[in-house]
């Protein structure tokens, strides 16, 4: 974990969150600046400022974090209807906390392209 860091903080408890979901490697919780009425962060607890930071031996906690999003979005009752995952890669692509999260957004229609 990184000190300075937002998610780290929030993973270890340190800063408060509304948690959805939470196992030994992951934590998924509620954005505070949600886009959707539904819109949960997924986020490992091992700091990984970017998915350009990911390595190969990383393969299966990138699908945990995606299969947990399809989780969530099932649960919530958005399977059928649709939803959207994204992982936001640097400043240029919107990425604003500097450790790997992936935005689960469901709960109103989200055009093509996002913009």
């Amino acid at each position: 974990m990184a000190d300075d860091c937002l998610f780290c903080k929030i993973a270890g408890g340190e800063i408060p969150a509304k948690i959805v979901y939470r196992d030994d490697e992951v934590v998924a919780f509620e954005d505070i600046n949600p886009q959707a009425p539904c819109h949960v962060l997924i986020v490992p607890y091992r700091h990984i400022p970017t998915l350009n930071d990911a390595e190969a031996g990383d393969d299966a906690l990138l699908g945990r974090l995606v299969l947990r999003a399809a989780r969530i979005a099932a649960e919530r009752g958005h399977a059928a209807d649709g939803y959207r995952t994204v992982f936001n890669c640097n400043r240029g692509a919107g990425q604003t906390v500097f450790h790997i999260h992936l935005h689960l957004l469901a709960g109103r229609n989200l055009n093509w392209p996002p913009g």
